[in-house]
């Protein structure tokens, strides 16, 4: 395991690297990511029960539905977590489904820890033969950027990808992320992925940020430059929690090209049928191309 402060340059990935998957994806689909997350309340309006049984239905159908159409799709890990060691086996088939589909995979799990307990988060999300296997996962770095080495490597081993939290949307998140003005918690934890990024040469970078889409100003009034990220921007807010393209071309600016912009309920809600969640996927896909 490489000690901090490694160079990469002569470290390369030993197959397609993730970003160089997701690029090819963004361009010749578009810059969507379909969060797949199944609250109560959409299996409820979908017809569906809130067990195990209606948690399959959901899932499946949504992979069905945009496989062919978004780049990624991103399965809310807590929300099978909540249905026990079924719902997660749910999971485990959702991601073999989009797997099988030929649509890249974002476990949205949010995992962050510690020396052999972080190395098995890894293990269990981006390890070759792991029912939990998905092509990327989300962290949290709050442990400090270097307690995610093992997924790092890991990562970069098995060609698959990372998306480490930045800058939330989410009104709490201030209170870390905004500390330290122009030399914010959100600024270093963007320059240590864009470091992270130099192993994979002149292609996209494996290790991506999450930046809120509603998050408005936050980029200028902290300082944060995306430019030399050379890594995916994972952008949740688009649709229901209120983000709109044009606010998306308005908050990233010049990196908007790096922008998977991700809606979850905005296209959830035209479901159950197969025929409504792609027209609402299409015409999203519209509005982000446009």
């Amino acid at each position: 395991m490489p000690e901090s402060g490694t160079e990469y340059e002569t470290q390369q990935p030993a197959r397609e690297s993730f970003g160089s998957r997701l690029a090819a994806a963004m361009d010749s689909r578009g810059p969507l990511c379909v969060g797949i997350d199944p609250h109560p309340q959409l299996l409820a309006d979908w017809g569906l029960n809130d067990d195990v049984a209606g948690l399959e239905r959901f899932s499946l159908t949504v992979v069905e539905a945009v496989a062919s159409l978004a780049a990624a799709v991103k399965p809310q890990v807590a929300l099978y977590e909540r249905h026990g060691s079924a719902g997660m086996a749910v999971l485990e088939r959702t991601l073999a489904a989009s797997t099988e589909a030929g649509v890249l995979s974002i476990a949205d799990a949010k995992r962050g820890d510690i020396g052999s307990t972080m190395a098995a988060y890894a293990d269990a999300w981006l390890r070759d033969g792991s029912a939990l296997a998905a092509d990327s996962v989300t962290l949290s770095p709050y442990l400090g950027f270097e307690s995610l080495r093992p997924a790092l490597d890991l990562a970069a081993e098995y060609g698959r990808g990372v998306f480490v939290l930045a800058l939330t949307s989410n009104p709490e998140g201030k209170s870390v992320q905004h500390v330290g003005g122009a030399d914010s918690v959100a600024r270093r934890i963007v320059v240590e992925a864009a470091a992270e990024n130099e192993r994979y040469g002149g292609s996209l970078g494996s290790v991506g940020v999450v930046v809120g889409a509603t998050i408005g100003s936050a980029l200028d009034d902290l300082g944060i430059d995306l430019g030399p990220l050379r890594g995916a921007i994972l952008a949740p807010g688009l649709g229901a929690q209120g983000a709109t393209p044009a606010d998306l071309r308005k908050t990233f600016g010049a990196a908007y090209p790096a922008v998977l912009a991700t809606s979850s309920r905005g296209i959830l809600a035209a479901g159950p049928s197969v025929a409504g969640l792609r027209n609402a996927t299409e015409e999203t896909l519209g509005g982000l191309r446009g």
